[in-house]
């Protein structure tokens, strides 16, 4: 499972609340957490200050407090608890599975768990909402669909053909034929 893994797990980049305009990033990858800044400033003190970064082994990281409080001060509470997992090896293999995988596995969960996963995170609403993974629910539910069937849900979009009632395909179905035949 480590195969699936990148080099690196997490990267963020940000600015500091205000009214600070200094620059951070926080980057973690498989060994350690890098924290980097980039002073910005008008005052004379701090307009020779250089770039600076605070490299650590996770470890390390888990028991420095002080580095804690800055990335969740700079970041958010939420960043800091999912470097926490990140550095305790908790990873969430699921989100990193590519997304024709990912399509597969979920055209056979119940509408319910559907609609359910698509509140999860943006890259599980998009694959929750798109057509290909509506195309695969039709089809292993369908079983066999004509070409005027399928040209009628990709002109309408494959989730909607789903949802849509056996009596208004039948009268879409009619309609277009009637257009094709005009």
């Amino acid at each position: 499972m480590a195969s699936l893994l990148p080099d690196v797990l997490y990267e963020a980049r940000g600015q500091a609340p205000a009214p600070s305009k200094d620059f951070y990033q926080l980057l973690v990858n498989r060994t350690s957490v890098v924290f980097r800044w980039w002073k910005i400033s008008l005052r004379s003190e701090f307009r020779e200050a250089r770039p600076g970064e605070l490299k650590e082994s996770h470890e390390d990281f888990l028991d420095d407090p002080s580095l804690q409080i800055k990335i969740a001060y700079i970041f958010g509470p939420g960043t800091l608890d999912h470097i926490f997992n990140l550095c305790q090896g908790k990873f969430d293999f699921l989100a990193r599975l590519p997304d024709q995988l990912l399509l597969c596995i979920v055209a056979y969960l119940d509408l319910e768990d559907i609609s359910r996963l698509a509140q999860v995170s943006h890259r599980f609403e998009r694959l929750c909402n798109s057509d290909a993974l509506w195309e695969m629910i039709v089809q292993n539910l369908c079983g066999h669909i004509t070409e005027e069937m399928t040209a009628l849900a990709r002109e309408m979009g494959w989730k909607q053909f789903f949802f849509t009632n056996k009596l208004q395909l039948q009268l879409q179905l009619r309609r277009r034929r009637q257009k094709e035949e005009d």
